[in-house]
């Protein structure tokens, strides 16, 4: 269905606000106009933050019928020079500019919703207990597939095996994602569906696939595969149905703009899912912004080499860069570390992408003009990174301000972190991943290696810029959380007191740009979205109260009456 623009009283007593008596009631959004007449909306509330250093704060919003700010400053002001606009009044709540998530996923949002929910379960018990749950709601011919174990959640933080899995289902195939998506789990029946499609190969042995680790007791394959050789079990599954595809992405687009998300830069994009989210564009059911990153080195970067950057002409979606990986994740053991790892002697972690292939793609995005950013989770796999940029960005035919992007950048040597300064490098950084790490991240790393981890304050006074994200659905897709976690680096206990590593707080201020004009600046979209000044679009959340005034520790408990992206409401609350 396209989105359409309802009278202006019903949205505002849909959003809890109030409408002025001279509303003008419109079925359509307006149309663009030179005047100030019926196409142009105003928007009065007690406080609005526009992160433009000129003029920082406000109390009213005026854009055109084409959702562009025209005008931004005081309601008297506003009022007198835009007598016949349509007026929505947002009472005593809070205006910023749009939420940007830097670093997510949208499509694996998507099937982790219409999946089993593991996120947060205490133990392998109750993890089957919720599968038998799910199941009993599933097909009965279709996998059992699940999201979000973590066994450094559970009483034995070691990988599980399939044993715990077989005594509920010992017919039926179970595959249980980890929370990073950097490690499958699965049961006797998943694992003999992947020797099946493979053939001759058995998964026993001592062999390892390229950029992944079979976890083997001796020559045994346990049930848990890390990175690359998930793809060993995932092949032997069914491709979701085109519906099953399109149904995920409506539910991860709805779920991000109740969380007052107006974009997203989505870390991984096929051709094909880049084609599922230019429908919905066409079809107007785009209700927030998409910047896609290709998928690696695979059809879709081809496709931006032989055809041109990507852009929608509605605006709202747009492929220019490219997602690559260097490693794998810390919580699963395949973050690439330069030295062992302190909880397991011997490991060092595993490159995802061989270099000398990542360094092969990094040229030849580099030569079709599109921006790069590289998943690096260990100071091993950040400092490939860095070589590699280096190496390239130095080269010929490098266009100018790359803007290129280290994704994560979350254990870095100390003395690497200048050089994202040096080559002018953005840092996309989760401020959640170090709450949810914290609890076990020095027994991996030991206490030495923590001087260069989740280090954002590091970054910011160096003046790299800082692009804030969730990496959703490894977290959660509420942004609120992130805000949260950036300035108090607890969990939502408030323990540790204090903070946990507190020198790396951002200031609530410091966070919101990070998840606004940041992730723009990252994007190249600087020039459209992430402030609130005239000429840039007009998308925006309505917060019950000011995120800049209230406590830290209520950040997370922020609500969201309402988002806007070109001036139209996207999600009211109830």
């Amino acid at each position: 269905m396209r989105l359409r623009a309802a009278p202006v009283l019903l949205l505002a007593m849909a959003a809890g606000f109030t409408a002025s008596a001279s509303t003008t009631q419109a079925q359509e959004p307006a149309k663009a106009s030179t005047s100030a007449g019926d196409a142009t909306t105003l928007l009065t509330a007690a406080r609005i933050h526009t992160l433009d250093a000129r003029q920082p704060q406000a109390t009213a919003i005026a854009w055109d019928g084409q959702g562009r700010i025209i005008a931004v400053g005081s309601t008297a002001e506003l009022r007198k020079r835009y007598p016949a606009a349509r007026r929505v009044d947002a009472g005593k709540a809070t205006v910023v500019p749009g939420l940007i998530d830097a670093h997510a996923h949208l499509m694996e949002l998507g099937y982790a919703l219409l999946r089993a929910d593991l996120t947060g379960a205490a133990s392998q018990e109750e993890i089957v207990r919720r599968l038998q749950e799910f199941a009993e709601t599933a097909p009965a011919d279709a996998w059992i597939q699940g999201w979000g174990w973590d066994q450094n959640r559970w009483p034995d933080t070691a990988f599980p095996t399939t044993a715990q899995l077989d005594a509920a289902f010992p017919d039926r195939p179970a595959w249980l994602v980890r929370v990073d998506g950097h490690a499958g789990w699965g049961n006797s029946a998943a694992l003999r569906a992947a020797e099946a499609r493979q053939g001759a190969r058995k998964l026993d042995g001592d062999w390892q696939p390229d950029g992944g680790r079979i976890v083997r007791d001796g020559t045994r394959a346990t049930g848990v595969f890390v990175d690359e050789a998930m793809r060993l079990v995932e092949r032997a599954m069914l491709a979701p149905s085109d519906a099953y595809r399109e149904e995920a992405l409506s539910r991860a687009l709805a779920a991000a703009v109740r969380n007052g998300l107006t974009g997203v830069h989505d870390m991984g994009v096929t051709r094909a899912d880049l084609a599922l989210m230019r429908r919905f564009a066409d079809e107007g059911r785009l209700p927030l912004r998409i910047d896609a990153y290709a998928d690696g080195d695979s059809g879709a970067l081809a496709d931006l080499c032989e055809h041109g950057l990507y852009r929608h002409d509605r605006g709202r979606l747009q492929m220019t860069g490219v997602k690559l990986y260097i490693d794998g994740a810390l919580g699963s053991r395949g973050a690439a570390l330069l030295a062992d790892y302190s909880d397991e002697p011997g490991n060092r972690g595993l490159f995802v992408t061989d270099p000398a292939a990542f360094g092969a793609a990094v040229i030849k995005a580099r030569d079709c003009g599109v921006q790069v950013a590289t998943h690096a989770i260990g100071d091993r796999g950040n400092r490939v990174v860095l070589d590699t940029y280096e190496y390239a960005l130095g080269g010929q035919g490098v266009r100018p301000d790359p803007r290129w992007r280290v994704e994560h950048a979350q254990v870095v040597a100390p003395e690497d972190i200048p050089r994202f300064a040096q080559l002018r490098l953005v840092a996309s950084m989760q401020p959640t991943h170090a709450t949810s790490d914290m609890p076990w991240a020095e027994a991996r790393l030991g206490h030495d290696r923590l001087e260069g981890a989740y280090a954002w304050r590091r970054y910011l006074d160096l003046g790299v810029p800082l692009a804030l994200g969730s990496d959703f659905p490894v977290e959660s897709v509420d942004p609120r959380l992130g805000l949260f976690a950036a300035a108090t680096r607890t969990d939502r206990e408030g323990h540790p007191p204090g903070g946990w590593l507190p020198g790396q707080k951002l200031s609530a201020a410091e966070a919101l740009r990070g998840f606004t004009a940041g992730a723009a600046y990252a994007g190249h979209d600087e020039g459209e979205v992430g402030r609130l000044v005239p000429g840039l679009r007009a998308d925006f959340v309505i917060l019950d109260r000011d995120p800049l005034a209230i406590p830290a520790a209520d950040l997370d408990d922020l609500q969201v009456k309402s988002t806007w992206v070109d001036g139209q409401p996207v999600h009211t609350a109830d």
